[in-house]
């Protein structure tokens, strides 16, 4: 009797403990007695971990030792701080730290030197370490969603930058720094509080993609109209009364966008003098034959 009592008892105790909370990945291999590299996943390309949607308010230590890692996400979580360790992983080409807590990144971050994706949106940081720009490698960088307001000047060191995302932060003007950052073909810095575009924007001669929707432009700059490479400028919702005379020099525009993901020129919500609504009705080529004539009489 005692024995059927006991077997009893422990088949409800399994049956609690399946269905009870599951344990984090990391620590369902410790307690088993795996070795931690046994999360790893070698693909054909990378060596990469996720530690995605975890609810850690903080990070492992075993991971610092993961050295061969190349992709490493840690998005989605409650971190506050990154320790100075991570530039123990030298190896890294991808780093997500997006959706966390994170009010600073540890100046070891220039330790990677071969990071080329960081993406650090949705956290707290108010600022940015000077000694990201040491790594030179890096081609895409997102810090949206973040309570930025100004970029170090050693960015400009950032030679290999494609993509930008600066979106929802606190800029007022375009960080100087960014103008010297020709490899640029997508930058974003909408839902900021710009009041202007520097003239210096015709520097970034390889830009495709300019978003700058949602701020406080009261009007656009003609050195912008010389950048040939523009596909989708989308300044909507702005302050802009009036377009430079020489926006048809931007033959890569194809149409008066209205969909925010497609291509083209992007003017709505903004206080445009007339004719122009009117003109802006009739679409691009309208728009452009309007803007060609007035400089010609001009």
């Amino acid at each position: 009797m005692g024995t059927e009592h006991s077997k009893n008892e422990e088949q409800r105790s399994m049956v609690f403990l399946r269905k009870g909370p599951k344990l984090p990945a990391w620590e369902d291999a410790l307690l088993a007695g795996r070795e931690p590299k046994s999360l790893l996943k070698r693909g054909l390309r990378y060596v990469s971990l996720s530690l995605i949607m975890k609810g850690m308010t903080s990070t492992p230590d075993f991971l610092w030792g993961l050295h061969e890692v190349q992709k490493l996400n840690l998005s989605r979580n409650q971190l506050v701080v990154i320790p100075p360790s991570l530039g123990k992983l030298d190896r890294l080409v991808v780093l997500n730290l997006g959706g966390n807590c994170l009010k600073c990144l540890p100046k070891e971050i220039g330790l990677l030197r071969n990071l080329k994706v960081l993406f650090v949106n949705m956290n707290c940081l108010k600022e940015v370490p000077a000694e990201l720009s040491l790594c030179r490698k890096l081609e895409v960088l997102s810090l949206s969603h973040n309570c930025i307001s100004q970029l170090p000047l050693s960015f400009t060191d950032l030679t290999s930058l494609r993509k930008l995302n600066l979106s929802n932060n606190r800029f007022v003007q375009i960080p100087l720094c960014i103008f010297a950052l020709r490899s640029l073909d997508f930058l974003h810095l909408g839902s900021n509080k710009l009041e202007n575009i520097a003239e210096s924007i015709q520097y970034l001669v390889n830009l495709q993609i300019f978003i700058v929707e949602n701020n406080n432009i009261r009007s656009l700059p003609r050195s912008l109209c010389y950048i040939s490479s523009l596909e989708l400028l989308n300044a909507d919702y702005n302050a802009i009364q009036t377009l430079p005379d020489e926006l048809y020099l931007l033959r890569r525009l194809r149409r008066i966008a209205w969909n925010p993901m497609d291509k083209g020129l992007h003017i709505a919500h903004n206080p445009l003098a007339r004719p122009l609504p009117e003109v802006v009705e009739g679409g691009l080529d309208a728009l452009f034959s309007y803007l060609r004539d007035k400089k010609e009489h001009n």
